[in-house]
């Protein structure tokens, strides 16, 4: 159902609501708006009294993660980025301490654009990579409080680091773009959902969902994306392309054969995976490592023997957005067990929690299953530094993923870029700007250097490089062995060769030791991802006493000057 959306203002006088009452449940703005009530005080604040007139305050958005910062300051709170940082230009490899300018590069460039250290590889069959600059026609018209996350800068900033490091343009052989057929996209999605997507582009601003938007230009962005997956599938399986990456947006891993949601329009995996089963491809792999579940992949192939999808992701008890994806939703109607979920019970598990569910789940399924052809929907927001997954993958760790996966298929490997969703939960994402008594409620957004540092990885694997380091051999978390045990115990029912799996892992638990002083090192870089404290905290007096207080003292030094 496609939405119309007016925009409303959120007016409360003297700022006097707390933020306790916006911690009970996962909200859009939508939600805030029509459920005011959940933001009111639970406490007495009597003894905190607003600024008496307006203050006018400097604010700007960060260009990486687009925190909101106050003050003349040059770096961003959260993630330290520069106020006027080159990732756009350069991407990850800009530095994120100096303003834009080309001497500001974070490794040295040689005069044909490979950035040193960079080990090059020359393929008999390259890999081929999908892009095209429509897409970035596809964005929030409506600007609400905040820049919306899922927003071109995301597929600029990769396309910078990978220009900047002389991969693509250079290394990567570009594919034509064109525009997904009906036909096509009638393998996947209803009519119903068709139309629906093409009929906005007869209007100027829309919305599938709260937060799933469009634009005039949507709609063709869709399709072209789309048709970029399934072209490089192609290519990829008659042996035209040795493997691939789709750099498209808009997402697709939670469309579902009837509805868009969660950014996501078309679903491109699905769409990709189709058109290799039309060139040849009997069995099809798609694993998803995009921190929040793919409904909408799950949804499409739940009935399908042809096509095993396996999902890494938090799930916490379907409390994690979009809340399917548990370890016991293992597919339907006669193909049970080619749906393999594997939900995270938490935040914070890392890369030895990924390798281990790879080692004795993705890997050995996979063997078994034996597919012509694998996707990785490969979201991002599971990366360390990301405001929005909280969790601590490396691109290190991406890499060691992807080159576990590379051998699968005979190496007929398509990396379709995937987008995620933003929930504003608990403390994490929470800001307050005051501006001419009104209250804004906004939320952070991907990071930009975790994105495209951990793309430009997993392309490198893909052009035949060894990942640059191996991920550090310490033992995965409780809950992540936790986890992969508990599917496991499910899977075997229709894997039978992940019982020796599950067998090894019991023992290991046991067995297991938790180091103390490990664990904390691990949460203290984990918080350093965060929020700062101030912000978890949203209290009104503290932003008060902390912002409000040091503008008012500033406006008085310059009138007093």
């Amino acid at each position: 159902m496609l939405m119309l959306v007016v925009r409303r203002a959120v007016v409360l006088e003297g700022c006097s609501s707390d933020w306790k009452g916006a911690m009970h449940g996962d909200l859009t703005f939508q939600d805030m708006y029509n459920n005011m009530e959940l933001l009111e005080d639970e406490d007495d604040d009597s003894d905190w009294e607003p600024v008496a007139e307006p203050v006018e305050m400097i604010s700007w958005f960060c260009t990486n993660c687009t925190m909101v910062n106050l003050g003349d300051i040059a770096h961003c709170d959260l993630c330290g980025e520069h106020k006027t940082s080159g990732i756009l230009k350069h991407g990850f490899l800009a530095s994120s301490k100096f303003p834009q300018e080309d001497s500001h590069i974070d490794g040295k460039i040689e005069a044909n654009g490979n950035v040193i250290g960079f080990q090059q590889s020359a393929l008999s069959s390259p890999t081929a990579v999908g892009f095209d600059e429509r897409m970035l026609l596809h964005s929030e018209i409506e600007m609400k409080s905040h820049p919306h996350p899922e927003r071109p800068d995301r597929l600029r900033a990769i396309a910078a680091s990978l220009a900047t490091a002389g991969i693509f343009p250079g290394r990567c052989q570009a594919i034509a773009a064109r525009e997904i057929t009906r036909e096509e996209l009638e393998r996947v999605h209803s009519v119903e959902h068709i139309q629906t997507v093409d009929f906005t582009a007869n209007i100027f601003s829309s919305y599938f969902t709260p937060d799933t938007y469009a634009n005039e230009h949507s709609a063709r962005a869709a399709r072209l994306a789309a048709g970029l997956c399934a072209d490089l599938a192609s290519a990829i399986f008659s042996g035209r392309a040795k493997n691939g990456f789709a750099l498209v947006r808009p997402p697709g891993h939670h469309a579902g054969v009837k509805q868009a949601m969660g950014f996501c329009l078309h679903n491109n995996a699905a769409v990709a995976a189709l058109a290799a089963q039309v060139a040849g491809a009997k069995r099809v792999l798609i694993v998803d490592w995009d921190v929040h579940h793919g409904n909408g992949t799950q949804e499409i192939f739940d009935d399908n023997k042809s096509v095993l999808y396996v999902s890494l992701h938090r799930h916490e008890d379907g409390k994690f957005y979009p809340g399917t994806g548990a370890a016991s939703e293992v597919g339907s109607k006669g193909a049970e067990g080619y749906c393999v979920n594997i939900p995270w019970s938490c935040g914070g598990v890392g890369d030895n929690d990924y390798i281990l569910a790879f080692q004795h789940v993705v890997l050995p399924i996979a063997t078994e299953f034996a597919p012509d052809f694998t996707i990785i929907s490969a979201g991002f927001d599971a990366a360390r530094g990301d405001p929005l997954g909280h969790c601590d993958v490396t691109p290190v760790g991406y890499a060691q993923m992807t080159d576990m996966l590379s051998n699968i298929s005979g190496g007929k490997l398509l990396v379709i870029l995937e987008g995620g969703f933003v929930t504003l939960t608990s403390s994490v994402f929470f800001q307050v700007i005051f501006h001419e008594n009104s209250l804004h409620y906004i939320y952070c957004s991907y990071n930009l250097r975790s994105i495209s540092s951990s793309a430009t990885a997993v392309i490198k694997v893909l052009l035949g490089e060894n990942p640059s380091a191996e991920v550090a051999d310490i033992a995965p978390s409780r809950a992540g062995l936790q986890t992969v045990m508990e599917v496991l115990k499910i899977q075997k029912d229709f894997w039978p060769g992940v019982g020796a799996s599950l067998t090894q892992l019991q023992s290991l638990w046991e067995g297991f030791s938790y180091d103390d002083k490990a664990a904390e090192k691990g949460h203290k870089m984990r918080r350093r991802a965060e929020a700062p404290v101030w912000w978890k905290w949203g209290r009104k007096r503290l932003l008060y006493h902390h912002f409000i207080t040091r503008h008012l003292r500033a406006k008085r030094k310059r009138e007093q000057k």
